[in-house]
């Protein structure tokens, strides 16, 4: 048990690291009615680094890395100009059709690599229990500069998610919004892949919206499911010896719909109101 415990220690730590910053950007996402745009900047993050591997860059490389993040800061733009002009094109039909070509250009591009089949398996549901504490530290701080600088423009960045009031600087806003988002998915999503980035950060923000209304208490208690709901899995694919990110994603995702089978009452009359 010890050596299980040891072994799973990085991976929780970094299920931890991916639940606070997660939880907080969900609360956005939610605020904001673009519940899929994560699988969006994902799946165009997934088709920076796919094409990063077609130029001969190295998996998890500074090349990579970079050429990941150029692609979701194109599509951050992309997204920051759609909201300007959410009235002609709905912002939610636009991020679906982001994500159908990021994720047809990943099958075009996997075409002509040798292990195609794997990588987009891993793109799906990424490598986590092999992540090093390296990973963790590094990752960590990368989430602590977003965070600062979320905390910093925090009025404003609140305010573009939470109000329905416009200005003339929304579009720096929602930019800066979704950029900062592109940088935490891209680094995200080559650890954890595409489905767990959404678990992560939809699943503890909606599972706490419905118990709570304030955004610090919504934040807190997401924080507390997705931290337990990441070590019930970790342990439990350990245990099966069943693959530790889809254990993630089915445990995170099953939780809202076996709340909605047994409670329906209270999980409706949330949205009903």
């Amino acid at each position: 048990m010890n050596s299980a415990l040891l072994f799973l220690s990085a991976p929780f730590a970094m299920c931890l690291i991916l639940v606070g910053i997660h939880c907080y950007l969900g609360l956005h996402v939610l605020a904001r009615g673009v519940i899929f745009v994560d699988l969006s900047l994902a799946q165009v993050a997934g088709l920076g680094a796919t094409f990063a591997l077609l130029l001969g860059f190295e998996h998890n490389s500074l090349g990579a890395y970079l050429i990941s993040l150029s692609a979701t800061f194109l599509a951050a733009g992309f997204f920051a100009l759609a909201r300007r002009h959410e009235k002609i094109f709905p912002q939610e039909a636009l991020i679906g059709i982001v994500y159908a070509f990021a994720s047809a250009g990943v099958v075009l591009v996997v075409d002509h690599l040798a292990h195609g089949a794997e990588h987009i398996k891993e793109l799906l549901i990424g490598q986590i229990l092999w992540v090093t504490w390296n990973d963790v530290i590094k990752t960590a701080a990368i989430y602590a500069l977003v965070g600062i600088i979320h905390y910093v423009f925090r009025k404003q960045l609140l305010a573009v998610s939470f109000t329905k009031s416009k200005s003339t600087d929304q579009f720096k806003w929602d930019f800066l919004f979704y950029a900062l988002f592109g940088i935490v998915i891209t680094s995200s999503s080559s650890m954890a892949g595409v489905l767990q980035v959404f678990a992560f950060l939809i699943v503890p923000a909606i599972l706490s919206s419905i118990f709570v209304k304030s955004v610090k208490a919504r934040l807190l208690l997401g924080w507390l499911f997705g931290s337990v709901l990441s070590l019930i899995a970790l342990l439990a694919s350990h245990k099966l010896d069943l693959p530790a990110g889809a254990m993630i994603v089915v445990s995170f995702t099953l939780v809202p719909m076996v709340l909605l089978a047994v409670t329906p009452s209270l999980v409706l009359s949330k949205f009903l109101k």
